[in-house]
């Protein structure tokens, strides 16, 4: 599915958030420089917009993961063009199976693809096991507001216009029937939280975002 719509992600995760997107990854980057993180890991990188944020702390090196090929071509030619692919590698790689040593990164960042896990717990103890200890997580997800009217305008536009916008514009009729699916099926912001406390993270907290119709988790080893 991810495969099919690469070619438009990037201008449907603009569109489709009417750009707020852009803000929510700047302030998940925020969380993880108050550590000054030297070796980064974005798990489910997608095209790299993340990791291509993350940039700016200017560390040493950036890993990007994704287990979709399509997703990382195009983030590989943005990372050419933006002359950073001698910093950002993007990797083919399996979220809940990382190919990576234990304590190697120094933070971890996800954005908007936790909940594409087939195993939510196996992708978080493979996330816990591969930071560092003292390591910072951050992880953005979309989530259900629930304050009036932003919950009710949120059903309307996530599970009524959204869907038909992304099949539009992607020309694939299951992806954008998928998103809001996706999100009422991923547990709750608090529930979220005791899930990383399950697996061994500490002072997992999280923030709501635009009324809530994001939340931002962040928590340490």
């Amino acid at each position: 599915m991810f495969d099919n719509i690469a070619a438009r992600y990037d201008f449907l995760n603009h569109f489709l958030s009417l750009g707020i997107d852009i803000i929510w990854r700047k302030i998940a980057v925020r969380e993880i420089a108050k550590i000054n993180p030297k070796i980064i890991l974005d798990v489910a990188t997608g095209t790299g917009d993340l990791a291509i944020e993350i940039s700016k702390l200017k560390p040493k090196k950036i890993i990007g993961i994704d287990i979709s090929n399509n997703m990382l071509n195009v983030g590989r030619k943005k990372m050419i063009k933006k002359s950073l692919d001698h910093l950002i590698d993007m990797q083919y790689g399996d979220s809940e199976n990382l190919n990576f040593n234990d304590n190697t990164f120094d933070a971890i960042t996800a954005g908007f693809g936790v909940r594409n896990f087939e195993n939510l717990d196996k992708g978080l103890k493979e996330i816990y096991r591969v930071m560092k200890c003292g390591g910072k997580l951050a992880i953005l997800e979309p989530s259900e507001p629930k304050i009036f009217p932003f919950k009710q305008f949120y059903g309307l536009y996530f599970k009524g216009i959204l869907p038909l916008l992304g099949n539009f514009f992607s020309k694939d009729n299951s992806a954008y029937e998928y998103l809001p699916n996706s999100v009422v099926e991923f547990p709750s912001r608090e529930a979220f939280v005791r899930e990383l406390e399950k697996v061994g993270f500490k002072d997992s907290k999280f923030k709501s975002l635009t009324f809530g119709i994001a939340a931002l988790y962040t928590a340490s080893k």
